[in-house]
C-alpha cells in the first residue's frame, strides 16, 4: 500500500482536486471493453465534486458509459428521500452524465436494514462475478468522506462491524444516530485499487491529527482502519482539515489548482 497527503489551500482548491482526481482514476482503463467500479459517498463534500463531475470540461473527458456506480453506505431511507446518498448522487451526477442504467447498483435503504445489507452484498457477487470464500471485490476507487468523530463510511466508532472480516456488506446500529446504517465492510474497502479520502473543513482537524499522525486506535477512530492491502490511498484535505498536522516531508500540498495529481 502507497499513502500520499495533498493538502489544498482553500476549499475550492479541494473539490478541484478531487475531481481531478476521479477523473483521472475513471478515464485510465486499460482497454475499451473494460468497464470501472466506482463506490460513491454521502454528505456535502461529494456533492460539490459529483456537481463538478456532472459539468464540463470534466464531464466530457470521462466514457461513462463505462462507468459502474456503487455506494459506500446507505441511511435506512427510501431512495427518494432528502437523506438518501443514493438521491444525492442522482440529482447531482447520474441525471446529468450518460451512464447506463443498468451500471447504477445503488443501496436498498428502503428495506429493513439487515435485509438491505444482505441484498447489496448478493448483488455485488453478480456483479464482480466472484462468490465470497474469503474472497472480496476490487473496486477500482472508492471515495470516502470523513466525520469529526473520525467514521468514514458507515463505520462508527465502537460497533461491531469494525472487526468484520468475512462480510461484504453490513448494517451496523449506529447509536448516536438511533439507527442502522447500510455500509461496506473493512475488507472490501481495503480490497480496493485506489481509496480516496476528501476531507475539508476545521471540525475535522483533531480527527485528522489523530488518524494520520496517533497512535492506532481504530475502535475509536475508524478511518484509521482504511489500508488497502494493494491499492494506493490518498488523502485530499483542505488547510482547515490539515492545521493541526506536522509540516512534514510527506505531506504534499497543493496552490491554486497549479499541481495536478
Amino acid at each position: 500500500m502507497s499513502r500520499r497527503i495533498f493538502v489544498c489551500q482553500t476549499p475550492e482548491d479541494l473539490f478541484e482536486a478531487a475531481t481531478q482526481f476521479v477523473v483521472q482514476s475513471l478515464a485510465s482503463k486499460p482497454d475499451s471493453d473494460t468497464t470501472r467500479s466506482v463506490a460513491l459517498s454521502g454528505g456535502s463534500t461529494p456533492q460539490r465534486l459529483f456537481s463538478r463531475l456532472a459539468a464540463e470540461p470534466y464531464r466530457s473527458q470521462v466514457d461513462w458509459s463505462s462507468i459502474r456506480v456503487f455506494w459506500g453506505d446507505e441511511r435506512e431511507v427510501p431512495p427518494d428521500h432528502a437523506d438518501s446518498n443514493f438521491r444525492m448522487a442522482k440529482e447531482n451526477l447520474l441525471d446529468c452524465v450518460p451512464i447506463l442504467p443498468h451500471h447504477v447498483f445503488r443501496m436498498e435503504g428502503e428495506r429493513p436494514a439487515q435485509e438491505a445489507a444482505a441484498h447489496y452484498e448478493s448483488a455485488l457477487q453478480r456483479a464482480f462475478s466472484m462468490e465470497k470464500a474469503g474472497r472480496f471485490p476490487c473496486f477500482d476507487l472508492i471515495l470516502l468522506g470523513m466525520g469529526a468523530d473520525g467514521h468514514t463510511a458507515s463505520l462508527f466508532p465502537e460497533t461491531s462491524v469494525l472487526s468484520e472480516k468475512e462480510q461484504w456488506v453490513a448494517a451496523p446500529w449506529v447509536e448516536k444516530f438511533q439507527t442502522h446504517r447500510i455500509t461496506l465492510t473493512p475488507p472490501v474497502i481495503n480490497a480496493a485499487k485506489q481509496v480516496l479520502f476528501v476531507v475539508g473543513g476545521s471540525d475535522k482537524d483533531k480527527a485528522i491529527e489523530t488518524v494520520l499522525e496517533g497512535s492506532l486506535q481504530p475502535n475509536r477512530y475508524p478511518a484509521q482502519i482504511v489500508n488497502p492491502v494493494q491499492g494506493d490511498l490518498v488523502w485530499l484535505l483542505d488547510r482547515g482539515a490539515a492545521s493541526r498536522l506536522k509540516q512534514g516531508s510527506y505531506m504534499e500540498w497543493i496552490n491554486n489548482n497549479e499541481k495536478t495529481l
